[in-house]
């Protein structure tokens, strides 16, 4: 998971009020119930010791949000009268939850969000072509091709002088318009950095779109005859095969990850090593196994790789101070370019103290390896 859309919250120096709220709309009276919840974390928040306008700038955002249909969250991060970030969650979150603390306690938001692929997905027939792109954790990018001739688009029945004609014709501006599709198609995942492409429709369409990919697109490319331009076949079936298709691409992230972890065999497993390579920009990406009833802590100073397991070991920082282990952990990965990957208890369950990390480089002065 690459971490850079956190880059505001550690580009201030907090402290932060961090809120996690079940923004749901089952019933009619959602935003009532909603505001109620809100104003118990408020109050939690100021007992806490939150500022007055932190707390009123994320009163700002709870209240004016419009519940919308469905099962839903929100994560607000706020400090000093401003909110920094605010994120949609696609499920709500286990409890609501508001803390008060030095660094921002993004780690429930991270877990949920899992995996971010980017995506692009196309519905194509005869005449042309719709697709939408997605970049991991992006918004929606969209293009319409649309038929370059004005040839009616079908084969035509047998016989007649003119249906060899008529025929060349029609298949000559259908491969116009794969060739416009394939080009778009391209071109969007280009810009999102696509890890699979979707494309769907009428099959003639996304064969012809198909073969005119840059091999790169059609090494993780997906067809499918579901979906149609007009509505005319069920539009869940080409849904479901997206959603689908992405989750197996997700999970294939998350395995090569703990594979390339495997390979280090005797490095970068538990807590003293990731917190050591962390201060030596050395993580590439860390393993971490989601578990919110922990609370461990570590010590930081103002940088990003001003992280330790004890405070004597940030002997060049002044008054370092005590956090939550897991938000100085991201903090660090988000400040060292590295990125995370989140497991479930079941995925790695003798993963030393519930992390690990993949190296960028092995040397002597790896724990674990040479004078380590």
């Amino acid at each position: 998971m690459q971490l850079s859309f956190l880059r505001p919250l550690y580009a201030r120096p907090g402290p932060w009020c961090s809120v996690y709220l079940d923004a749901s709309r089952d019933t009619q009276d959602a935003r009532p119930a909603l505001h109620l919840r809100w104003r118990a974390l408020s109050e939690q928040l100021a007992a806490d010791g939150a500022d007055e306008p932190t707390i009123a700038a994320l009163d700002r955002v709870v209240r004016g949000h419009d519940p919308m249909p469905g099962d839903y969250g929100l994560a607000v991060f706020a400090t000093r009268g401003r909110v920094v970030l605010s994120e949609y969650l696609s499920a709500p979150p286990r409890r609501d939850l508001a803390a008060w603390a030095p660094l921002p306690h993004v780690m429930p938001m991270l877990a949920q969000r899992g995996e971010q692929v980017a995506w692009v997905r196309v519905l194509a027939d005869r005449t042309g072509a719709d697709a939408v792109a997605v970049s991991a954790g992006g918004v929606p990018r969209r293009a319409r091709v649309t038929g370059r001739e004005s040839y009616q688009l079908h084969q035509v029945n047998p016989g007649g002088w003119s249906q060899s004609r008529y025929q060349r014709a029609a298949m000559e501006a259908w491969h116009h318009n794969a060739g416009d599709a394939a080009a778009a198609t391209a071109e969007l995942a280009e810009r999102v950095g696509a890890d699979v492409v979707v494309v769907a429709g009428d099959i003639r369409a996304t064969g012809m779109i198909a073969a005119q990919l840059p091999e790169r697109w059609q090494d993780v490319m997906v067809r499918t005859d579901a979906g149609s331009r007009t509505g005319g076949a069920d539009p869940a079936a080409m849904d479901d095969l997206t959603v689908q298709t992405i989750a197996e691409v997700a999970q294939q992230h998350v395995t090569a990850a703990m594979d390339r972890f495997g390979m280090q065999e005797d490095v970068g497993a538990g807590l003293e090593a990731v917190v050591s390579a962390l201060q030596r920009n050395q993580v590439d990406t860390m393993l971490i196994v989601d578990d919110p009833s922990a609370t461990g802590q570590l010590w930081i100073g103002p940088e990003p790789t001003d992280i330790a397991t004890d405070p004597g070991r940030l002997a060049a920082v002044r008054d370092p101070q005590r956090v939550r282990a897991d938000a100085a952990l991201v903090r660090a990965l988000v400040g060292t370019d590295a990125e995370l990957t989140v497991l479930g208890p079941d995925e790695a369950p003798d993963l030393t103290d519930g992390v690990g990390a993949v190296l960028r480089y092995v040397d002597a002065g790896t724990p674990g390896r040479g004078n380590g």
